[in-house]
């Protein structure tokens, strides 16, 4: 058979295909993003058609190539409204920025995956996959591990904890959006891209 009248991929083949990490797909097969099974051998298969959603949204997200000197941003939120106040700050701010918006941890898993941005701005409270499961899986991802990850939640500090709490080196801030202490943080933790 050839590669075009399978109706699925190996982890390696969907890997290039949708031009990510092999442990991107086993990350996103594990959370259910992609749809797979595993061989009698214990080999997974991705079902092509899975791919191939991911890679239309991929299209969609990067239809535009992140320049080097490019600050590239993540923002995970629900809120419509919130992503049109991050979108019009962040224009306010005068960074060179490339920010891709996501709706909710399953979408954010793949716009992540798929711009490896510098920063990643999540909210915790969100339909389908939250901010909790969501950051877990991130932190399994070794390409991710210089990427500056900011909760903004509504959640006090207390509420976190309860809820197993955030892994080390993540940011929290409580919303209202607390622009000012975002842009302070983000210029201090990218200053050579916005510098």
């Amino acid at each position: 058979m050839t590669e075009k009248q399978k109706d699925y991929f190996t982890s390696r083949e969907a890997a290039e295909r949708l031009d990510v990490s092999v442990s991107t797909i086993q990350l996103w097969t594990n959370n259910g993003l992609l749809r797979a099974w595993t061989t009698a051998g214990g080999h997974r298969r991705i079902v092509r058609s899975s791919v191939e959603e991911i890679l239309g949204q991929q299209q969609a997200v990067s239809s535009v190539q992140k320049p080097d000197e490019q600050l590239s941003i993540v923002v995970v939120e629900d809120n419509a409204q919130q992503l049109r106040l991050y979108e019009k700050q962040f224009l306010a701010w005068h960074m060179n920025t490339r920010v891709v918006m996501a709706k909710d941890g399953y979408q954010g898993l793949i716009k992540i995956g798929s711009t490896l941005p510098d920063v990643i701005i999540t909210d915790l409270k969100m339909p389908n996959m939250d901010g909790f499961q969501m950051i877990r899986a991130l932190k399994e991802l070794p390409e991710l591990e210089h990427s500056i990850i900011i909760v903004v939640s509504g959640l006090k500090e207390d509420e976190v904890k309860t809820r197993g709490g955030l892994p080390e080196g993540v940011y929290l801030f409580t919303k209202p959006i607390p622009f000012k202490n975002l842009e302070t943080l983000i210029r201090e933790k990218t200053r050579t891209k916005v510098a």
